[in-house]
């Protein structure tokens, strides 16, 4: 104190300042503050004193607001230690979140806090969470990069705040984002970034409803909760791939021992049927095992649509649709219930499987049924191979009995290695189907051999058939049914035989190919017959009389006066005598004049005589003409 200055008496300034650290040890109100020197000044105390008096009353003042922001932030260190033990024990992201934006509501005592999400594949923020919001449309608001105080905040990686956003120039306003603050009410907000290491993932909000301003120690303090909250989000966002991870993992491992599972499975029956194959089991057994496996009925056809073998299913035949489906895509398609495989060796397709009763295969199952087509495949190129080795065995034996072609001794002894007893009667047939092809005709006559204990094959021309039987006549009839429904159009059948012994195979196929060009010229096609069937024809054809030359003697001048002047008189002599030897309806049948068919006719007179059409020589005409429409399809044994 100055020497000019009289020192105050130390009694009630002594006194002051003593009751003024009582009051700030006891955290006096701030009005209790102003009682010491109102007190002096009602005690008359010297102006030096209330002097000293006040300046120790600001000091006072001081030491209370410093020890104020002490205890505060001393509440804020202790929010904040509880803010990052409570978010260390969330594991669930929308937990955090929300624990995040209410803590933080309690600590600033704001009206509204929220927090957005960085969407890096956007390039926006959008609101994640809110506490207090009442605003639907707040909620659902996104802000791109810069937009906004909030996008700002994303983009610079900085706090930014505002005492009153609508009229703050400093941010880019956009429509969505005014009308969203605005329908919300909001004035005052502060908004610090959510960093992890250098990388913004989101922005941390507080706003009020009223006008104000955001001192540095709230800035600080919610920058606080924001690193508190930012390293929790990711440690939840972390630990949920670490779940999510997991599950995939233990969704894997799920999906590879199940797979594991069919795979074992899928090989356990593929060496079972392989295995059924090689040690000689048939195409029966492989559909029993086909079933066995698949827990279903089995239906087995070859390429024609022909059962090979059945388990556990009615009969039905392919469905034609569903195996050209199959052999394009290479894989078993299901139809109505029932699955169906095509049986492939490369591109050529030598039959289908069909599985019933299990209309809901597995992805697993599926492939081990296509697997099975593989084996099936295996065992009927096995038997096709076996089959063909047999097929030239037995074509070489049927070729030489219908040729002589070796004494008859060797084609016995032959016969039976075929287990072929041909010192029992046997039968001739010689098949022709108009529709079907020649390879299925054979493969239907081929079955039919093998059921029958016979022999099949091709002969020249012809599809040969023979095997046991005493009554060609009626097995013709039988055959020509049988196998007109197994290659799907009309089969003719001529027969011949009984035959005993290998020497009368020759003249027997002879017989049945001139029974079998009658019947086809007689217009019989889709039946089956012997000669003695065909009445006087027949017994003129079995005799093996001269027909050629009986045509040449009855009607052979029509024939040279054709040959030689190119005319077709031997046509009008079939229409004449097909339409009852009238004029009138030969030229309706012929498409000429009446004056051409009577000129023709004239023509014919003086070619065979007067006598043309008296009885007997129609007679004879008629089978002449007959016999000339047989003999040349009968070949030269005519």
């Amino acid at each position: 104190m100055p020497p000019s200055v009289k020192k105050p008496d130390a009694g009630p300034a002594f006194a002051a300042v003593r009751q003024l650290l009582d009051l700030l040890a006891q955290g006096a109100p701030l009005e209790h503050f102003t009682r010491p020197g109102e007190a002096a000044q009602d005690a008359g105390v010297p102006e030096p004193d209330r002097a000293a008096i006040a300046e120790a009353t600001q000091v006072a003042l001081r030491i209370r607001r410093t020890l104020i922001q002490h205890r505060r932030r001393e509440v804020e260190l202790a929010a904040l230690f509880d803010t990052a033990g409570d978010l260390a024990a969330l594991r669930d992201l929308d937990a955090v979140l929300r624990a995040i934006t209410h803590r933080a509501k309690l600590l600033l005592g704001t009206d509204v806090t929220y927090l957005s999400l960085n969407d890096d594949e956007a390039g926006d923020t959008y609101m994640r969470v809110t506490d207090g919001c009442v605003s639907a449309a707040f909620q659902q608001v996104r802000l791109g990069m810069g937009e906004g105080l909030g996008g700002l905040v994303a983009e610079t990686a900085r706090p930014y705040t505002t005492g009153d956003y609508r009229d703050d120039p400093r941010f880019k306003h956009t429509t969505t984002i005014d009308s969203a603050v605005t329908e919300e009410g909001l004035r005052a907000i502060l908004g610090v970034p959510l960093r992890v290491g250098t990388r913004v993932i989101g922005v941390l909000y507080a706003a009020d409803r009223t006008a104000r301003t955001f001192t540095p120690d709230e800035i600080a303090l919610l920058s606080s909760l924001a690193d508190h909250a930012a390293i929790a989000i990711d440690s939840a966002r972390l630990l949920e791939e670490t779940r999510t991870a997991l599950v995939d993992l233990n969704a894997a491992s799920q999906t590879i021992e199940a797979h594991s599972q069919a795979m074992r499975r899928a090989e356990d029956a593929h060496d079972r049927l392989t295995d059924l194959v090689l040690r000689g089991g048939d195409i029966a057994e492989v559909a029993n095992a086909i079933g066995a496996v698949l827990q279903g009925g089995t239906l087995i056809h070859d390429a024609e649509g022909a059962e090979l073998a059945r388990a556990g299913a009615d009969p039905r035949p392919p469905s034609a649709q569903a195996v050209a489906a199959s052999r394009a895509g290479g894989r078993a398609v299901p139809v109505q219930g029932t699955w169906v495989c095509a049986v492939l060796a490369g591109h050529e397709l030598l039959g289908s499987i069909a599985l019933t009763g299990r209309a809901d295969l597995s992805e697993a199952d599926r492939r081990l049924f296509e697997r099975a087509s593989v084996v099936t495949a295996l065992l009927l190129l096995l038997r096709r191979s076996v089959a063909e080795a047999e097929d030239r065995v037995r074509g070489e034996l049927l070729g030489d009995l219908l040729t002589r072609a070796a004494d008859t001794t060797s084609l016995s002894a032959r016969a039976r290695r075929l287990r072929l007893n041909l010192n029992h009667p046997h039968s001739v047939f010689v098949l022709h189907a108009e529709a079907a092809p020649r390879q299925r005709l054979l493969s239907a006559a081929a079955r039919t051999a093998q059921n029958r204990k016979g022999l099949a094959g091709p002969h020249h021309d012809d599809v040969v058939l023979l095997y046991p039987s005493d009554t060609p006549s009626s097995c013709a009839r039988s055959l020509a049914e049988e196998l007109g429904h197994a290659v799907g159009s009309p089969v003719t059948v001529g027969a011949a035989g009984p035959v005993t012994g290998p020497g009368g195979f020759a003249d027997a196929h002879a017989e049945a190919r001139r029974c079998l060009a009658a019947l086809r010229a007689l217009g019989h096609d889709g039946t089956g017959s012997a000669l003695t069937d065909l009445g006087f024809l027949g017994v003129l054809l079995g005799d093996q009389t001269d027909l050629g030359g009986y045509v040449r003697q009855t009607v052979g001048p029509v024939v040279e006066y054709d040959a030689k002047r190119g005319t077709d008189l031997m046509h009008t002599l079939q229409v004449y005598f097909a339409v009852g030897m009238s004029q009138s309806r030969a030229r309706e049948a012929l498409h000429v004049h009446i004056n051409t068919v009577v000129q023709r006719l004239d023509r014919i007179g003086q070619l065979l005589g007067r006598d043309w059409q008296s009885p007997e020589r129609v007679l004879e005409i008629q089978l002449a003409l007959r016999i000339a429409r047989i003999a040349p399809k009968n070949g030269p044994e005519s």
